[in-house]
């Protein structure tokens, strides 16, 4: 996240210890020297997250003389990649089915077979470079909290065996789900070993420092204003520019606040609210003995998964889209939806209702107008381009990475040949066709879950909301 407009954060009294738990626990913060005077580099990346530092190691791996040059607003990992819920999983946010209906069931199948493949590829290099994050490959269970939830695990199940991935993925009943956690109301599950934990910021600042020891050049502090291609591409700010045979533009949701990118995403929040280490006794009582990853199968998101040192994360959406696409730092602290976040917590688990709760955050994700993520590199312009995560982005920012370093390096692989290389989504409304929009699905599927809820029936799908969120 390296963008202009830096009073929406920079002029914040908040530090940077206090922007998540994540990054409150990961090490030092003090910024890297910011950019002085204008440069030349290889490949210049504007955003030091997970997709522009997996782009920078995969290109140093695979050219260790490039001169690769970062430029992050803030510091690495301030963004969502320092903000996010923990999960590193192989679900991208479009359904298999919308990616078969859009790329044929061979190119569904490669896109997430590849997805597969990221989970482990991110525990493999973050090993190799020497960075402890606390992964922990114990899976993920999402379940059927009431017997309205009951259709969509089954249908979520049917959806990865009819792809041929049933071998990968456990139905999983009352007793049994009881066995792995105990969830109060939980009726059945569907279980996949392909999904694992991670600690976000020390993965992100780890990845950094590793940048820097291949050779890669970081400058922290140092907001890009705008940015240039064809014959001579280049990221410009108020401190220099850089010149370079190829910009990568990685900065997720935020570069929605450059003009020509402003309607590329919509810019949406995730909130989260953290515990304090709750004690062993505790753990054990509701059997959540391995730290898998939890979440339900309500529309309107929620996701839970626990620390190394025993903390509890619950996270879920419900903080309003702002009008025009303006990324605000109130957003990210929207007090309703906090509240809203440890009700749903105490609902979760009766027994954990006393304990006390350490952090509450949030931050920004960025949604494709078609739910389908995105890697490119125009070659004649010398702009490459990855993101559109929903949500997803700890594994799928893994893949982005090796996608573009094998793309601007010119290699043909089987990455370069997914279905998602080259996808272009189409544009986001003007507004305030794109504020309704957003509102409406937001408001209408929070009153189908509460629907659900009260009557223990399932959603119909007929609902305007449901119509316009299937993905």
């Amino acid at each position: 996240m390296a963008l202009a407009q830096t009073s929406r954060v920079s002029d914040s009294p908040r530090r940077y210890q206090d922007v998540s738990y994540w990054l409150s626990s990961a090490g030092p913060l003090a910024p890297r020297p910011p950019l002085d005077g204008s440069i030349r580099a290889d490949v210049a990346i504007l955003g030091a997250g997970f997709t522009g530092l997996w782009t920078a190691i995969e290109l140093l791996r695979r050219e260790p003389g490039l001169k690769v040059v970062i430029l992050e607003r803030e510091i690495a990992g301030f963004g969502a990649s320092g903000r996010n819920g923990g999960w590193c999983t192989a679900d991208l946010n479009a359904s298999l089915t919308l990616l078969t209906r859009r790329f044929g069931a061979a190119g569904a199948r490669a896109v997430q077979q590849a997805m597969y493949g990221a989970v482990d590829e991110v525990g493999r290099a973050a090993a190799e470079e020497g960075i402890d994050a606390d992964f922990d490959k114990a899976g993920v269970l999402m379940l059927a909290r009431g017997r309205h939830q009951v259709p969509a695990v089954e249908a979520a199940y049917r959806e990865y065996a009819e792809a041929g991935f049933g071998d990968r993925y456990q139905l999983l009943d009352q007793a049994a789900c009881a066995e792995r956690v105990a969830v109060d109301r939980a009726e059945a599950g569907l279980y996949s070993a392909d999904g694992a934990v991670v600690h976000p910021g020390k993965l992100v600042r780890g990845l950094a420092e590793a940048v820097e020891r291949r050779g890669g050049i970081i400058h922290e502090k140092t907001a890009v204003t705008r940015y240039t291609t064809g014959a001579r591409p280049s990221l410009v700010t108020d401190r220099g520019t850089v010149s370079a045979d190829v910009v990568v533009l990685a900065g997720e949701a935020y570069l929605t606040e450059l003009p020509p990118l402003h309607r590329r995403l919509l810019p949406i929040y995730s909130l989260i609210v953290m515990t304090e280490p709750v004690s062993d006794s505790q753990l054990a009582e509701i059997g959540w003995r391995r730290r898998l990853c939890l979440a339900s199968m309500r529309l309107t998101i929620d996701y839970l998964s626990r620390t190394q040192d025993g903390r509890i994360l619950f996270g879920g959406r419900g903080a309003p889209y702002n009008f025009g696409s303006a990324i605000k730092p109130q957003t990210e602290r929207h007090a309703p939806t906090h509240a809203m976040l440890r009700s749903m917590f105490a609902d979760w688990f009766p027994s954990l209702a006393s304990v006390p709760f350490s952090h509450a955050w949030g931050g920004v994700l960025g949604m494709p107008r078609d739910w389908i993520p995105s890697f490119s590199y125009d070659r004649g312009q010398g702009v490459a381009i990855a993101g559109g995560y929903t949500g997803h982005g700890v594994a799928t920012s893994n893949l982005a990475g090796r996608v573009l370093a094998d793309l601007i390096t010119g290699r043909r692989t089987e990455l370069t040949e997914l279905p998602l290389v080259g996808h272009r989504s189409p544009t986001w409304e003007p507004e305030p066709i794109r504020w309704l929009g957003a509102r409406i699905v937001q408001t209408g599927l929070a009153r189908v879950d509460g629907r659900a809820e009260r009557s223990d029936r399932p959603p119909t799908g007929r609902s305007l909301a449901e119509r316009l969120s299937r993905h």
